[in-house]
């Protein structure tokens, strides 16, 4: 089935103990359709501006992803970001950011993208979500992300918006600042009580934690040696889950749990790389691999 993604567009420029890059391709909504590209065809919605590199839209679309939602804004400038990761490659300072043309952006869905029964609001405004469910027609399953920025600006709209989706990703930091709550049993659980009816809280390289009204697990991550850039890992954890969610054209709890496996997997591979580079390399099967690996070394005899 479809999944619509609406969010941010980026270039990059990326400080990590393994080297420096400038201009990166970046973006919640970039990060998140190339992993959900591997499961299913993807709706993006987003803004740049002139000086967006043309090849990037081409290598988007090569992904069956359909771009006809991204508004190149005349005279505009594409969101910028500049950051730097420490030594421990969890703790990161942003740099720079320049808004540009995200700062006016005012998403228009194309008639075919409101009708997509599964729907992803990638990190963002909340008050821009809001546009982008009052645009949907009868989606079956909307789950949103956010993070500490709109928790403390916008936490009112950010409320409205959890009263009108299915499900809510965000971190761990984001869960406690959110919920007052250090347990992040307690907080996610908490979480839900704004409106969502299931919660899963990214926790990095220690996996993530899916809480609902029937059942609570943690999932680890998959271990990794080669640690290059974490830019990204989020947003592909949500596209590889969603994906997968859109593709079985469902969201029963065995499906959940499968769906949160494959994010975790496509996210490790976003971090040996800069950028989409290391995703660029793979494909389904190299997932489905690293998926029987993960189902190993989560089995044991009892």
């Amino acid at each position: 089935m479809p999944l619509l993604v609406v969010g941010s567009i980026a270039l990059d420029s990326v400080d990590t103990p393994q080297g420096s890059r400038d201009e990166l391709l970046g973006g919640s909504a970039v990060y998140f359709s190339y992993a959900a590209s591997y499961f299913t065809s993807v709706r993006l919605v987003g803004a740049v501006g002139e000086d967006w590199p043309v090849e990037h839209t081409r290598l988007l679309e090569s992904r069956r992803i359909d771009t006809r939602g991204l508004q190149v804004v005349p005279g505009g400038a594409t969101f910028r970001w500049r950051g730097k990761y420490m030594t421990n490659m969890n703790d990161r300072e942003t740099l720079e950011v320049h808004l540009n043309v995200l700062g006016s952006f005012d998403p228009v869905l194309p008639d075919d993208f409101r009708r997509c029964p599964f729907v992803f609001l990638a990190n963002g405004s909340p008050a821009i979500q809001l546009k982008v469910l009052d645009q949907c027609i009868g989606p079956r399953l909307v789950v949103a992300d956010t993070m500490d920025l709109w928790i403390r600006s916008e936490h009112e709209n950010l409320v409205e918006v959890l009263k009108r989706v299915d499900g809510l990703v965000l971190n761990d930091s984001e869960a406690r600042l959110l919920t007052g709550e250090e347990n992040l049993v307690l907080a996610g659980h908490k979480v839900r009580e704004f409106g969502p009816k299931f919660v899963v809280i990214k926790k990095g390289e220690h996996g993530a934690m899916f809480f609902s009204e029937f059942e609570t697990y943690v999932l680890p991550a998959f271990p990794t040696s080669t640690l290059v850039d974490p830019t990204g890992a989020g947003d592909t954890f949500a596209g590889g889950m969603m994906g997968y969610l859109a593709e079985l054209d469902a969201f029963d709890a065995d499906s959940l749990k499968r769906a949160m496996a494959y994010g975790i997997l496509v996210a490790s591979f976003t971090v040996e790389d800069f950028s989409l580079d290391r995703l660029r390399q793979i494909d389904r099967r190299d997932l489905d691999l690293r998926m029987d690996k993960y189902r190993r070394m989560l089995s044991f005899d009892a």
